[in-house]
């Protein structure tokens, strides 16, 4: 079946510097979306935040310990910390990398990408069963950035990644920005890769800025979306329709109103795309 998640908007992402705006009420967006990891607490103000941008707007949660390509076992506990936390939040959906973070029970605190192989995506698969089994939900899996490819990979990421949300049934989330970066990196069209992802498993969009580093892009999430970036996501929309999107802004972090601006940049486009699709289908 295909996945299927509530229409949110155009949101942000939940930030530490920005939670003095939910104890004022003055953070009026569409939506939260909140890592995980760092509200994996017993209690404290990082959970009060939580509880309260719950309370105020939809919320979705991002992990980014999940290590879904790792060949380690899946980690029992974090998986029922996570259930906890999603029972206690009730997000609109959870979510996570496609990609392995640790290996030999020792994490690398980064996103790796996977070798594009037969052997791995039934690896994979079998992973996403088992973990939407214990959540008791469907997840969606995000694109990473990369910089470097696997010789031995005879399937391209686009079609990896759709193979997997087709076989596990579940969701993916579409981080454009990333798609830009491996674009740029590794010199295929990034149009490409839209159009080569099942329309009926995108449930969410991420934005973002980069850092182009001359040689490489670097995702760094630390500045605004780019042109070029808005250009994919206008095709994004035609491909994919009205999908819930977020900015993401992780370093060099400015005032929530800034951020809120990229959103509301995000809503016009995507008002001015679908605008025009829907004149030319009328």
């Amino acid at each position: 079946m295909a996945i299927a998640v509530p229409y949110l908007g155009h949101g942000v992402g939940l930030r530490p510097v920005h939670f003095p705006r939910l104890w004022d009420g003055t953070a009026a967006v569409d939506w939260f979306e909140a890592i995980a990891e760092n509200f994996m607490v017993a209690g404290g103000r990082p959970l009060a935040a939580l509880d309260r941008a719950r309370g105020q707007a939809p919320l979705a949660l991002h992990g980014v310990s999940l290590s879904i390509g790792s060949t380690d076992p899946l980690d029992e506990a974090y998986l029922r910390r996570l259930r906890g936390l999603a029972a206690r939040v009730e997000p609109a959906w959870l979510s996570d990398h496609l990609c392995w973070s640790g290996v030999g029970g020792h994490y690398a605190h980064d996103l790796l990408p996977l070798p594009f192989t037969e052997e791995a995506l039934r690896h994979v698969v079998g992973r996403v069963v088992a973990v939407q089994e214990r959540l008791g939900r469907q997840i969606l899996l995000e694109n990473v950035s990369s910089y470097l490819t696997f010789a031995h990979s005879t399937l391209a990421e686009w079609e990896f990644l759709g193979a997997v949300a087709e076989q596990a049934d579940c969701g993916i989330l579409l981080d454009v920005n990333n798609v830009h970066v491996s674009a740029v990196n590794h010199g295929f069209a990034a149009e490409r890769y839209l159009a080569g992802l099942p329309s009926d498993r995108v449930a969410q969009i991420h934005l973002a800025g980069h850092t182009d580093m001359g040689a490489y892009l670097f995702d760094t999430h630390d500045g605004p979306v780019i042109d070029p970036v808005w250009d994919l996501y206008r095709v994004a929309l035609q491909r994919f329709g009205r999908v819930s999107t977020l900015v993401e802004w992780d370093d060099h972090i400015p005032e929530l109103d800034v951020v809120c601006a990229e959103a509301d940049q995000a809503r016009a486009v995507e008002a001015e795309v679908l605008g025009a699709v829907h004149a030319a289908t009328a």
